[in-house]
This record gives structure tokens, C-alpha cells and sequence, in this order.
């Protein structure tokens, strides 16, 4: 992406914002709440330099101004449970709920009471990047009667479809696009899923039957390619990029090799 890009991309991701705010109102769900990077503690801004949660999104209470809790995703369960579920999901009568049974989103709920901050429903929509960056956009009404779960069922596709455009315009806008992924050889994604599952350079060198130096090469020369110091930072960049599974960390099979394929 050209420097010149991010102000049209950034217009762009203020545009999705204002079909976001549209769209919620138009379905019940007017209180909107959006973050970029939930593990930023910078909120989504408009070309203006002013947060997005000013002058597009409007909340339940216009006096919560939860962009300035730099601790609000860690304590928001309608935020956590993004870390747990992929997929669009629902909050009703105290409850998460998604299109399917989820374990991950039952436990949530069974956790405690969740603070609501006035929400009565919402349907929530979690966005993953491929840099490991994960975003969530919230739309709710504090009215606890809404039926949400059939506006789930009606537009659950084209919110999370929304979400994804904005959030990722938005992030490539400010963090940039324009290098390609790394890529790396069948050998170095090998070490780096023995070295995920625990193992020695020494004990990968017997396993895969190469030299200790070979496998430090390839451990090093992938780290060079993902653009990081060191053996755990190349892990979980190459773990982030999936070129390990996450069943392959810490990992191994009964087989004495990595959970997935070489």
C-alpha cells in the first residue's frame, strides 16, 4: 500500500462506520460500540484525529466514555468473549449464544453475573486479522425485551461481513498493507513446529535427522523472514501466519512427531 492509500482508506473505514451506525439503527440496535485492536488501547479515530466513538458510534449512556478505560476490553465480557468465539454471537436475558451450541461462550456466561453497562441485547461481531490482530464491533439497545435472536438470524451475516470490512480498512489504514507475507521452506516450518512442541535444537537435529548447525539455520533464517528476534518470537509470528497449527504448540503426538502435517 502507498503512503498516499491511508487517507482514502481511512475515509473509507469512516464511511463502514457510518453504515455501521446506519444499519443498527435500522434493525434496533442503535448503542454502538467498535474496537480496531482490543489489545490497543488506542480506539478507532475518524480523519478528524477524534475518536469514532464521538462523532459516528453513540452508546447507551452518552456519559461512558469507555474508549478512555484502557482496562474496558480486559473487564467487558462482550469484548473477552471475542477471544473465545470467531463467530458473530448474541447477548440476551444474561446469556452469550451464537448460531451454534459453543462451550467456549457457555462458559463465559457461567463465569458470573456479566456487567451489562446498560445493555439489555446485542449482537456482537469479532474480527480476526492475519497479523494476530483481533477486532470486535458491538451493536445493542438497552431494551431487554428486544428480540434479539431473530435479528441475529436476520442480519448476523451482513453485520459480521460489515465488521470485517471496517475493521480491516481501518487497520490497514494506520498500520499499512503493503508487504507480502513471509515465506518459508517445508524445512523451516518443520523445526519451527518441533521447537512449538518443546524441543531442543539438539533433540529437532535427531529427530528430523539433520545437523544441530542445519537446524539452527533454519530456525534462524525463519526469523529473519518473519521479522523477529528469536526463536519463541518466530513461533508465534509463524503460529499467527499459520504456518503451525495451534495444536502443533506445545504438542506432541503419540507418534513422537508434531500434532500436524510436515
Amino acid at each position: 500500500m502507498a503512503a498516499d492509500d491511508a487517507p482514502n482508506l481511512l475515509s473509507d473505514a469512516e464511511v463502514l462506520a457510518r453504515e455501521i451506525a446506519d444499519i443498527g439503527l435500522a434493525i434496533g440496535l442503535p448503542a454502538i460500540a467498535a474496537a480496531t485492536d482490543i489489545g490497543s488501547t488506542r480506539p478507532p479515530m475518524g480523519s478528524d484525529g477524534r475518536p469514532l466513538a464521538e462523532t459516528v458510534f453513540r452508546w447507551i449512556d452518552p456519559t461512558f466514555r469507555y474508549w478512555e478505560d484502557h482496562a474496558f476490553a480486559l473487564r467487558a465480557a462482550f469484548i473477552h468473549a471475542a477471544r473465545a468465539c470467531a463467530e458473530p454471537y448474541y447477548f440476551t436475558g444474561g446469556r452469550f449464544a451464537s448460531w451454534r451450541p459453543n462451550r467456549a461462550l457457555d462458559a463465559i456466561t457461567h463465569e458470573g453475573p456479566i456487567q451489562t453497562y446498560g445493555v439489555g441485547a446485542a449482537i456482537v461481531a469479532p474480527v480476526y486479522l492475519p497479523r494476530g490482530v483481533i477486532g470486535v464491533v458491538i451493536w445493542a439497545t438497552p431494551d431487554a425485551g428486544f428480540d434479539v435472536e431473530a435479528a441475529f438470524a436476520a442480519h448476523a451475516e451482513t453485520l459480521h461481513i460489515l465488521a470485517l470490512r471496517f475493521v480491516a480498512t481501518y487497520e490497514d489504514a494506520i498500520a499499512g498493507a503493503n508487504r507480502t507475507p513471509a515465506r518459508l521452506t517445508r524445512r523451516e516450518i518443520q523445526c519451527l513446529k518441533w521447537a512449538a512442541a518443546g524441543k531442543t535444537d539438539a533433540e529437532i537435529s535427531a529427530a528430523v535427522a539433520i545437523a544441530l548447525p542445519t537446524v539452527r539455520f533454519h530456525i534462524g533464517n525463519a526469523a529473519r523472514k518473519l521479522a523477529v528476534a528469536g526463536r519463541a518470537q518466530a513461533i508465534h509470528r509463524a503460529a499467527i501466519l499459520g504456518y503451525i497449527g495451534a495444536r502443533d504448540v506445545g504438542r506432541v503426538s503419540a507418534a513422537g512427531r508434531p500434532g500436524s502435517r510436515d
